[in-house]
C-alpha cells in the first residue's frame, strides 16, 4: 500500500504533473519502494491524463486528480501508451469518474474489457494532436515497444515526452527517495536497473542489436528538442545531458543476455 507521506503530486514542468504513489515491499528485513507513474497535463481549455494506471491505485490517483483539477479546464482526455495493466487498468473507474472524458490512442482492444463504454474509445494515430488550449498532445511513434499497439506522447508547450516502457527501469528505492527526478538520487544504479528492466520485459532485447535504438532515441530528443522525460516506470528526467549516456548503457547491456540464458544465436 502507498506510505503515509507521499511527495506527489509534483509539477515537472508549467501545466505537467506527476502523480501516483509508491508501493511498500519488505525484501530481507528492509521495506523497499517501487511504483508506476501517471501524467496529468493542464491546457488552457482541457485536460490530459498520460495513463490510466492500476486499479489498486485509482483512490490516489482519484485524489491527486481533484487537488489538481481544482478550478482547471475538465479532463476531457485519457491518453493510455498501450494495454497493459499498470498503464490502462484504471480505465472502467476513471470514465466513471469523468464522464465527459474519452479514451484516446491505439484503442483497437479496450472494448473488450470495457464494453460498457465503446462509444468513448477513439482511435489517434501516430502523428495525430489534441489541441488542449496554449498546449497540443501530439501521439508519436516510439522507439522502445513493449505491445505492438504501443504510442509515446509528447507535449509542445513543455517539450515533454512520455515514453511508457521506454527510459524505464526497476527502481526499487527508499523512502526518502520517493517523488524525487533521477538526476536527484545520485546513488541509483541507472545502466544496471535499465538492463534488467529491458531483459525482463522486453525479451526481443536480448537478441536484438540494440545500438540503432539508442541512435534513434537520441535522434528523436534532438528532433522534438525534449526537455523532459516522464516514463511510466523509473524516475522523471529533467537533466537528459546528465541521464541520457546511463539509459543508453543500460539498453545496449541488454543485448544478447538470451545468449547466456538460452545459447541461442544474437
Amino acid at each position: 500500500m502507498p506510505g503515509d507521506s507521499n511527495p506527489l503530486p509534483r509539477e515537472l514542468a508549467p501545466g505537467v504533473f506527476w502523480l501516483g504513489a509508491c508501493e511498500e515491499f519488505h525484501f530481507k528485513g528492509d521495506v523497499i519502494h517501487s511504483g508506476d507513474s501517471l501524467f496529468l497535463i493542464v491546457g488552457d481549455d482541457a485536460s490530459l491524463l498520460v495513463e490510466a494506471g492500476l486499479p489498486n491505485d485509482h483512490s490516489i490517483v482519484a485524489e491527486h486528480l481533484d487537488e489538481l483539477l481544482a478550478g482547471a479546464p475538465d479532463l476531457r482526455y485519457i491518453w493510455p501508451t498501450h494495454q497493459e495493466t499498470p498503464h490502462a487498468g484504471g480505465i472502467g473507474r476513471l470514465l466513471e469518474r469523468y464522464p465527459t472524458a474519452t479514451v484516446r490512442g491505439n484503442v483497437k482492444d479496450y472494448h473488450l474489457f470495457f464494453p460498457q463504454f465503446e462509444d468513448r474509445f477513439v482511435t489517434m494515430d501516430v502523428g495525430e494532436r489534441l489541441d488542449l488550449g496554449g498546449t497540443e498532445f501530439v501521439a508519436v511513434a516510439p522507439v522502445i515497444r513493449d505491445l505492438i499497439t504501443t504510442q509515446w506522447g509528447f507535449d509542445t508547450r513543455s517539450s515533454t515526452l512520455f515514453t511508457g516502457d521506454g527510459f524505464a527501469y526497476a527502481h526499487h528505492h527508499s523512502a526518502d527517495q520517493c517523488g524525487r527526478l533521477a538526476e536527484e538520487v545520485s546513488e541509483l544504479d541507472i545502466p544496471d536497473m535499465t538492463g534488467l528492466f529491458t531483459d525482463q520485459s522486453l525479451t526481443w532485447a536480448r537478441y536484438t542489436r540494440m545500438e540503432p535504438y539508442v541512435e534513434r532515441l537520441e535522434q528523436m530528443l534532438t528532433e522534438l528538442d525534449v526537455r523532459v522525460v516522464a516514463p511510466t516506470h523509473g524516475l522523471p528526467i529533467r537533466d537528459l545531458p546528465a541521464i541520457m549516456p546511463s539509459i543508453a548503457a543500460g539498453l545496449l547491456s541488454a543485448a544478447g543476455v538470451g545468449e547466456r540464458y538460452e545459447g541461442r544465436p544474437q
